[in-house]
């Protein structure tokens, strides 16, 4: 059986003291959220330079890290992948030419406070500002650790009567911030009103809380959220050292309540843009019960231009999944397109021609084959002998799998004719 690693706390100075109850408290990690300059120092070591660089980010974007999550940074390595996402950059004050503050048009297509109506039978309902962690590549930074505010009822209400009267809506995506910072007794008035909506058939959580303070998941939550089933939640691991144990308890009674868990990961360079961390990322994810889903590309948000890869390396990424493993492991990678296009699907090509009676494919292996229409649907040929002379028949390649003479093109060291 695999052992997760555990966080280690204890080899913290600043958390050395912190008993056992404490820590596993939600409400105390939420409390000690590390903000500052010098409660960072107390975890991790900082160059006078990066310190200085660390106080005009500050100027622009808050910082707030859980003492779980901080435990998991590296005390000295820079480029350590927890320590990437959690503490500011220099970087972040820099403006790419096509940054955003609203890259996905969220806010423009909102025609209630919190609302975002694209997909013609989905809301997304952002019913807070808070999360228990700035992630430094949030797409939601201009009202994300800017106002530390849940949605007032009276707003709150706003948006579930328009969920009311558009009837076409049958899936509510609740979001934020991360919901999971609101109260059970908060999150319990948000689902009873959009349960009692007789057309909302499935409702969602967007909630990074299993990955950065897995605590929050506890007993008495689930057993609260296991009364509006169907009740997904999707997280948002990005890099397997996020896979602790912690981590997999917390999913696990998720799971166990009936709650079907998926996964989100943002492309991000520097953390996870590289074909083998991605694989066994994924292979970590289904390992504790949690569905790989998407991969997005990181979007146009400002000041997160130096976490953005090309679109060809999610390619490759998706080349190096395909047929490589399991599909339960392979998600969809996505561009959220700019100006509030939606999530748009972006793959390797695996079509490489076609006619009107046969596709030409070609598989991981580089294996070519052909897929035969049906006859009666397309036209037909016999109407002369041309066919029949040698001379204007394809002498191979592609054009023979087109004609019908061979079925499939084989790599000459193809792997699997070489296993007994």
């Amino acid at each position: 059986m695999r052992e997760y690693s555990k966080s280690n706390y204890r080899d913290i100075p600043l958390f050395k003291d912190v008993n056992d109850s404490d820590w596993n408290a939600w409400k105390w990690q939420f409390k000690n959220t590390i903000r500052d300059i010098p409660t960072l120092k107390k975890i991790i070591t900082l160059s006078e330079k990066e310190e200085t660089n660390l106080e005009k980010s500050l100027g622009k974007f808050r910082m707030a890290i859980t003492p779980y999550y901080a435990s998991l940074m590296d005390r000295e390595y820079r480029r350590d992948v927890i320590r990437l996402q959690a503490v500011p950059r220099i970087q972040e004050l820099d403006t790419a030419p096509d940054d955003r503050d609203d890259p996905l048009h969220e806010d423009v297509d909102s025609p209630a406070p919190g609302l975002t109506h694209r997909y013609p039978d989905r809301v997304l309902f952002l019913v807070t500002h808070i999360c228990s962690m700035y992630c430094r590549h949030c797409t939601r930074r201009r009202v994300v650790g800017d106002h530390d505010v849940h949605l007032p009822k009276d707003q709150l209400q706003l948006g579930i009567e328009y969920i009311k009267r558009h009837r076409e809506i049958r899936d509510v995506l609740i979001s934020g911030g991360d919901p999971l910072t609101l109260s059970d007794d908060q999150l319990a008035y948000v689902l009873d009103h959009i349960r009692e909506i007789e057309h909302v058939e499935i409702i969602r959580l967007g909630s990074r809380m299993p990955v950065v303070m897995p605590q929050r998941i506890t007993d008495d939550l689930v057993n609260m959220l296991r009364k509006y089933h169907p009740i997904y939640l999707n997280t948002h691991f990005n890099h397997p050292a996020e896979v602790t144990h912690e981590a997999k308890e917390a999913c696990a009674r998720l799971a166990d309540a009936g709650i079907p868990v998926g996964n989100q990961t943002v492309l991000l360079r520097d953390v996870n843009d590289c074909p083998n961390i991605m694989k066994k990322l994924m292979h970590e994810l289904l390992m504790i019960r949690v569905k790989p889903y998407y991969i997005y590309q990181c979007d146009l948000s400002v000041g997160i231009s130096h976490f953005r890869t090309s679109i060809a390396k999610g390619m490759e990424i998706m080349e190096n999944l395909r047929g490589h493993t399991t599909g339960m492991a392979v998600p969809t990678f996505v561009v959220d397109a700019p100006g509030g296009g939606g999530k748009i699907p972006v793959m390797p090509s695996y079509m490489i021609s076609q006619s009107d009676r046969r596709f030409v494919l070609r598989n991981y292996e580089g294996v070519i084959t052909t897929y035969t229409q049906p006859k009666n649907v397309f036209s037909t040929c016999g109407r002369c002998k041309i066919c029949d002379d040698e001379r204007y028949k394809p002498l191979d390649g592609v054009a023979k799998l087109l004609n019908g003479e061979k079925m499939c093109l084989e790599p000459q060291e193809l792997v699997r004719r070489k296993r007994i």
